[in-house]
């Protein structure tokens, strides 16, 4: 027995309880690398210019938001991921241990990276340095 289930009339959805589109975005590939005291995340963006990128750091989250220049008819069929229409969004919960006002980027051939300092805690940057002591 077929079972037939009509969409709910849009006038009583609400905006609250509609499913957020993740057609129009699409995660890419990053690395992360760790230094003593910075961070660098590498994130591969093909496609994109500097013009395209916006970097967003709100609370412990960073979201990087690339969006491509060039678009590909409609018509066309791409041969390759890059020529592919979507624009790129990543969501990353870091934490509260960077700076974000110091963070620098900079994207040469879709290459994106981003550079964040760490923090230094309360408790390391007020303790006395301990001297190493032979037994």
């Amino acid at each position: 027995m077929h079972t037939i289930i009509y969409p709910l009339n849009p006038r009583t959805r609400s905006p609250a309880a509609e499913p957020t589109s993740h057609v129009a975005f699409r995660q890419p590939n990053y690395d992360y690398l760790e230094h003593s005291d910075t961070i660098t995340l590498v994130v591969y963006v093909p496609g994109v210019d500097a013009a395209g990128v916006e970097i967003e750091a709100r609370g412990s989250d960073l979201t990087v938001t690339a969006k491509k220049s060039h678009f590909v008819r409609v018509n066309w069929q791409s041969l390759h991921l890059e020529t592919a229409q979507r624009a790129y969004r990543l969501r990353l919960r870091l934490g509260s241990g960077f700076d974000y006002t110091s963070m620098q980027a900079e994207i040469h051939n879709g290459v994106l990276s981003v550079t964040l300092a760490k923090r230094l805690s309360a408790t390391a940057a007020n303790a006395p340095h301990q001297r190493r002591v032979a037994a």
